[in-house]
């Protein structure tokens, strides 16, 4: 199965910068939102991280100039059922997500193969709500986009080995590298990172160290290039907590029980670096912890 026409469904950090490599990588890019002002601010966004390429001279003026003439917009997501690939990058609520591809379903072409972006949802679940569970995958990018290397193929219980090798080829083209994982809570990435992130949260909830301490801690004890808590607060913290609620659920292990402090912050609407306060305070001119 042949790929050169992408739909992608969601304009935010991680659908535009999906949209970005794949344009960059010669895919003709079909982008649905539901707000303009959103998929305003994505092709903005995509600009200045093109130029930033630019200017570091990963890419040329004519091959940013490329990418972005082979991105356009839509509101309607029907548009979308005329493309070889679609992306769905909405948030990570399993509703919104089975919503959407029971809006566009009867839109697609026959071998219209969909994924999904997301971290932590089951596939074989996600699929079996659509008319092609065997052309249905996870197609898991790590943010930064542009930058992150790895993207995880999961495969549903139904997905056939032709879907799998086509998004395993797509994958070359970009430039990344695929890993291969089974369709169990938050694959591989996930799993083993967000229990790292949730027991910081509760390190730092039980007082063993504040927020600088754990996180240089990690940086200087253990060479990692973000703290813990900078992480997640990168990630964002309402993000967390569901993929940290979906292992808890997903694999009935108390370990995986979710920090209540980090329930506390979600709850107070302190998501981390997108709504200007997490475990850090973004609103100054140098991040302050917050605890």
């Amino acid at each position: 199965m042949a790929v050169q026409t992408v739909g992608i469904i969601g304009a935010g950090q991680m659908g535009n910068g999906i949209a970005h490599v794949f344009a960059l990588a010669g895919f003709d890019v079909l982008m649905n939102d539901i707000s303009r002002d959103a998929l305003d601010r994505a092709l903005s966004q995509i600009e200045k991280n093109l130029d930033r390429q630019v200017s570091r001279d990963k890419i040329s003026a004519d091959e940013k100039k490329a990418a972005l003439d082979r991105i356009k917009t839509t509101l309607t997501l029907s548009d979308l059922g005329q493309t070889d690939l679609v992306i769905e990058a909405a948030t990570e609520r399993e509703t919104v997500k089975q919503a959407i591809f029971e809006d566009l379903v009867p839109h697609l072409k026959p071998n219209t193969i969909l994924t999904s972006n997301t971290s932590s949802i089951s596939i074989t679940r996600l699929a079996s709500r659509t008319d092609r569970p065997e052309k249905f995958m996870g197609f898991h990018f790590m943010n930064p986009v542009p930058i992150m290397q790895l993207v995880e193929l999961i495969r549903g219980i139904a997905t056939d080995q032709a879907t799998y090798e086509t998004l395993h080829a797509v994958v070359e083209k970009l430039g990344k590298t695929a890993a291969s994982a089974e369709d169990f809570p938050a694959f591989i990435v996930n799993r083993i990172l967000m229990p790292m992130i949730n027991e910081a949260v509760y390190t730092l909830y039980e007082g063993v160290g504040n927020v600088k301490s754990i996180d240089e801690s990690m940086k200087l004890g253990a060479n990692h290039p973000m703290g813990p808590l900078e992480l997640a607060d990168f990630i964002g913290l309402d993000t967390c907590l569901a993929i940290m609620n979906v292992l808890h659920d997903g694999l009935a292990d108390t370990k995986y029980r979710p920090c209540p402090l980090l329930t506390k912050y979600v709850e107070a609407g302190w998501l981390g670096r997108k709504t200007g306060r997490g475990f850090y305070d973004y609103r100054g001119e140098t991040p302050v912890p917050t605890r």
